[in-house]
């Protein structure tokens, strides 16, 4: 069976995740995988509804988990930390709790088809002044961070 890893669980790559799974992962014809170093997602347009408190990230975020039991495919939490092409393989870092206690080891995902879905961040253009006073939206802490300035 072919193995489909899709790295990223932003807009693009979980609708991949989700249509591979809904079309070869429930019909058992490829293994699909969504890598993620997050546990949900929140579509980034609402992330200005957080940062004002008219949402709550918590009850209205997406969880990887669940969404991808309901869709034919496996989800697994973790930063990529490498990529081996000859042997076709990538590699996710170790996940540790607050206090620096090891929960997961490094571990390594093969796969036959690697998709990199890994997203943007804002780009400021180097232009003088926008770090120092633009508030950025790419992720729930930044929106969390915006509400308390």
């Amino acid at each position: 069976m072919e193995k489909i890893i899709v790295v990223g669980g932003g807009a693009g790559g979980l609708e991949l995740a989700t249509k591979l799974g809904r079309t070869y992962g429930r019909k058992k014809r490829a293994k699909i995988t969504l890598v993620d170093r997050k546990a949900s997602h929140l579509w980034k347009p609402l992330l200005h509804e957080v940062a004002t408190g008219a949402m709550d990230e918590g009850i209205d975020a997406i969880s990887y988990r669940a969404h991808a039991k309901n869709h034919s495919f496996e989800f697994h939490m973790g930063s990529l930390c490498g990529i081996d092409r000859e042997r076709k393989a990538i590699k996710l870092s170790e996940i540790k709790d607050d206090e620096g206690e090891l929960l997961v080891p490094e571990r390594e995902l093969e796969y036959d088809i690697l998709v990199l879905a890994i997203g943007s961040t804002s780009n400021d253009f180097n232009t003088q002044g926008v770090r120092d006073n633009c508030i950025f939206l790419d992720s729930p802490e930044q929106a969390h961070l915006s509400v308390r300035k």
